[in-house]
């Protein structure tokens, strides 16, 4: 078996040492190569070793190969990880011997997931030079593992990003949510899903304080903006929070890590495959703690987009 490492950020082949060691002679079946490989015929696996920002970045790759992909968690933020069910190295580790436990035949854990895609627009009020110097040509697939957000979201990704890493992997994301509450201001913004009769429905068109799409149901350092998403039934869950009062906002919040924001009213939560976002100027979208483009934008599920490798008895 050929298995190519991918090491992100602060990771060495110290961090790969545990993978490499196991059953007497089991080893030395595995060739191992460093890096992301070109073609699917160089590898049989991958492993990747970081944390969302390290995924997003090698998602399109990925993607392309087709291989079964194993995440070790090891960034400042590994929530892609945690909807896998992977918490921590040892649960890597354990799916990793589980893994190779049934080749070559084939694993009982490997699963297949849907993955988000963000389409940049055309924005009629910009040159094209503008839109390539933001990376954000119109038209091109981008690929997200968990979530996307506009609005109070890609305000705290970007002071979160600015943080030292190490800080940024505890408590970055909510030490960065605190001040980020009484400054930011509710945007105009229009969300447009598709029908299944392909028809296009306004779903939201008021100011709107955070707007997340789903694919998986944590963020944040867990916290569950969309505690009903699932990662392979082909649909994205949409939480929108509306403008409201800043302190009112500071204390919906909390409610988050547990679910309980979907019962205040200025929640808006619905399913759906495919989605177009409008604002009356461009405004960042962050997926997976990640900058990718300025709206309007598309978003949609791509069903059954990668596969990847998940502990053989996930723990509660």
């Amino acid at each position: 078996m050929r298995a190519a490492a991918i090491l992100g950020l602060g990771c060495s082949l110290k961090n790969l040492q545990p993978f490499q060691t196991g059953e007497a002679g089991k080893e030395k079946a595995i060739e191992w190569r460093i890096g992301l490989p070109s073609d699917a015929d160089q590898a049989d696996v991958i492993l990747i070793f970081g944390g969302d920002g390290t995924i997003h970045r090698h998602l399109k790759q990925l993607v392309k190969l087709g291989l079964p992909v194993l995440v070790v968690p090891a960034g400042s933020g590994n929530d892609f990880a945690r909807a896998l069910g992977l918490r921590n190295v040892k649960d890597s580790i354990a799916a990793w011997r589980s893994f190779r436990a049934e080749q070559p035949r084939g694993a009982a854990n490997v699963h297949v997931i849907d993955l988000g895609t963000i389409t940049p627009l055309e924005n009629p009020g910009e040159t094209e030079l503008a839109a390539v110097s933001r990376n954000s040509v119109p038209g091109t697939k981008n690929y997200f593992c968990s979530v996307a957000g506009i609005g109070l979201d890609s305000e705290v990704a970007r002071r979160a990003n600015n943080l030292p890493r190490w800080l940024r992997g505890n408590g970055g994301y909510a030490l960065s949510l605190a001040p980020a509450l009484f400054r930011f201001a509710a945007l105009p913004m229009k969300i447009f899903a598709q029908e299944r009769n392909e028809e296009w429905r306004i779903r939201s068109d008021q100011p709107t304080t955070l707007a997340a799409f789903a694919n998986s149901g944590i963020y944040g350092g867990g916290m569950k903006i969309a505690p009903r998403a699932k990662l392979d039934d082909g649909q994205l869950d949409v939480c929108v929070i509306a403008g409201i009062d800043p302190l009112k906002l500071a204390c919906l919040f909390p409610t988050v890590y547990f679910g309980g924001h979907l019962n205040i009213r200025a929640v808006n939560y619905f399913q759906a495959a495919r989605l177009r976002v409008e604002t009356e100027s461009p405004i960042e979208v962050y997926a997976d703690g990640e900058w990718v483009c300025r709206t309007p934008i598309g978003v949609a599920v791509e069903p059954s987009a990668l596969k990847v490798i998940v502990p053989s008895n996930p723990s509660e």
